[in-house]
């Protein structure tokens, strides 16, 4: 059975926040780790990402959110495991963030007016990631502030993604 890992920003995710709907809508959605919030220490996040992944050899999505999406960049630059795929949801432009080819398939969504991330800076980053790109268009920062409560586009993808597993 695939399991499907939710890695949280930097913050913590209003409870109409897509990723807290999706993880009270599916039993096998889990954290990894829970929203802990601020501030974002990358090496305490890649530690509870590895556990989380390698509690299981059932093959995992990572669902990554923001910082998330770096805290997946970071592990798979240091780790292995059964990862089979990861959707990588509007990352950061940060100096530190990985750039290295991602040893899975993913799916890294670019919002064309983040505040946190120029759409160019975001094409970039799927592009070192060797990521598909999916242009979400001016969705802001595809967050609770940005209207994102529900996302089916978001669970499409994620349905995608979960073929690979």
């Amino acid at each position: 059975m695939t399991r499907f890992l939710l890695v949280p920003g930097r913050g913590i995710p209003f409870p109409n926040h897509w990723s807290r709907q999706w993880a009270r809508a599916h039993r096998n959605y889990v954290w990894a780790p829970e929203p802990p919030g601020p501030p974002y220490i990358a090496e305490d996040r890649v530690d509870a990402l590895h556990t989380a992944i390698s509690a299981s050899d059932e093959p995992a999505v990572l669902i990554a959110h923001s910082a998330g999406c770096m805290t997946t960049g970071f592990w798979a630059a240091e780790h292995t495991g059964p990862v089979a795929a990861a959707l990588l949801v509007t990352p950061p432009a940060h100096d530190r963030a990985p750039r290295s080819r991602l040893p899975f398939p993913a799916i890294a969504v670019i919002s064309r007016n983040d505040p946190h991330c120029p759409y160019d800076d975001g094409v970039q980053l799927a592009r070192d990631w060797g990521a598909e790109l999916y242009d979400a268009g001016p969705v802001g920062h595809l967050d609770s502030k940005s209207g994102f409560g529900p996302w089916p586009e978001g669970e499409k993808l994620v349905a995608r993604l979960a073929g690979h597993a």
